[in-house]
């Protein structure tokens, strides 16, 4: 599979790569979120709610594993979700293991929230074209790869990829 290729680079590129992805992804993200305001959740949340969903009951540390997400990050961003009733987070075998589920109200809202996920989807779809998207999605996972790939051949650890749908 070869990467999509716009034009052909007639020099080495110029501008910040992390600030276009940033750029894009606060624009798609919007759209999201457009979906998920109306439930009191943000694109983020439903994220991190479907993952919790659709994995079950799992130890803290194997979710933030699962989601390339520093442990910090994953407490505080699950915080929001414990408040308002939809996650739980019991204590597992010693102090330092916790497993995190979805209750019932979580997993009803995340069926609810997943019919705006598709809109959204759908309409990012629309959008930018099928093709396009499916370049993207290619073209970030080769990313991905090569990221994680150059971060295990320095002899850190590297990340799981994750999936929100």
């Amino acid at each position: 599979m070869r990467p999509p290729t716009a034009r052909a680079p007639a020099a080495a590129p110029r501008g910040c790569t992390n600030l276009k992805l940033r750029q894009l992804g606060r624009r798609v993200a919007r759209l999201y979120d457009e979906e998920q305001r109306a439930l009191g959740l943000r694109g983020t949340q439903y994220s991190l709610l479907s993952w919790v969903v659709k994995a079950g009951p799992m130890t803290q540390s194997a979710l933030a594993a699962a989601l390339s997400l520093d442990p910090s990050t994953l407490t505080r961003n699950l915080q929001p979700l414990v408040a308002a009733g939809w996650v739980s987070i019991e204590p597992g075998d010693d102090a330092r293991c916790h497993h995190v589920s979805a209750t019932e109200a979580g997993r009803a809202l995340r069926e609810a929230a997943q019919r705006g996920w598709k809109r959204s989807q759908s309409a990012l779809n629309q959008r930018l074209g099928d093709e396009r998207i499916w370049q993207l999605h290619a073209l970030l996972d080769e990313c991905m790869a090569l990221l994680d790939q150059s971060t295990a051949d320095s002899g850190e650890e590297a990340n799981l990829e994750s999936h929100s749908s």
